[in-house]
């Protein structure tokens, strides 16, 4: 009975012990659980490299959009106003009949009418010498513009050679776009001057052609008057313009 009890006795004891006992010792290597722990850190892993992945491309996105809104550094407006304003300037010093319809038309109407019998031979003279003094005038203002246009190709071959350079070294779309808007600008000047040109130009051979029409119709008049009897006239006062 009493060895029945010392039995009872330890193993009480040892049941309490084993309760106890620390955690430590309960502790037991599970691979399974380790793998799954591998494998969930590997994807938190990858998911932070494809965060790290997408805030890189949208930070060139950024960098990328910065150089497309970046202005052209260089500007060729100012040079393209001075060349236009100084064919615009030439153009407008045109000397006794301008660019004017209305003064066009009154010459027109008096210098370069018909001739008539109700003219006196001085009022012929005066409107031949007139004519005559238009067409120089217009010819003196074509050569002068004309210069003018020729002045300015120096700065529209540096202006070219500029921009072009701008275009090739463009960082992004604007600046790109700019230097094509420039190099536009600068075609539309050489247009400017072109037209100019040929408007000058034209002017005097319009005025030399009316001056030679007029001469011719002058001549006949005075021919006319010559012929007619009465209506003669001292030769000192004859001119003839052609």
């Amino acid at each position: 009975m009493r060895h029945l009890g010392l039995l009872l006795t330890a193993g009480t004891l040892a049941l309490t012990l084993a309760i106890t006992a620390p955690a430590r010792a309960l502790i037991v290597f599970d691979p399974n659980n380790y793998v799954q722990n591998v494998l969930t850190a590997a994807r938190e892993l990858q998911q932070i490299n494809n965060q790290i992945t997408s805030l890189q491309n949208e930070a060139q996105m950024l960098i990328n959009q910065a150089k497309n809104l970046a202005n052209l550094p260089y500007s060729s407006l100012q040079q393209l106003q001075s060349s236009i304003q100084r064919t615009q300037q030439l153009l407008a010093q045109a000397q006794r009949i301008a660019y004017d319809v209305q003064q066009i038309d009154r010459a027109f109407s008096t210098s370069y009418a018909p001739a008539t019998g109700s003219q006196s031979n001085q009022a012929l003279v005066i409107n031949a010498q007139s004519r005559w003094q238009n067409s120089v005038a217009a010819l003196q203002d074509a050569l002068r513009v004309q210069a003018g246009v020729v002045g300015n190709l120096d700065t529209n071959r540096i202006q070219t050679s500029a921009l072009v350079t701008s275009s090739q070294g463009a960082s992004g779309a604007l600046q790109a776009t700019q230097a094509g808007n420039q190099i536009l600008a600068l075609q539309a000047q050489q247009l400017t001057d072109l037209t100019a040109t040929v408007a000058a130009q034209g002017r005097a051979q319009s005025l030399e052609a009316a001056q030679r029409a007029s001469a011719q119709d002058q001549g006949r008049e005075q021919l006319r008057r010559f012929l007619t009897p009465g209506q003669g006239y001292q030769s000192s006062n004859v001119r003839m313009f052609h």
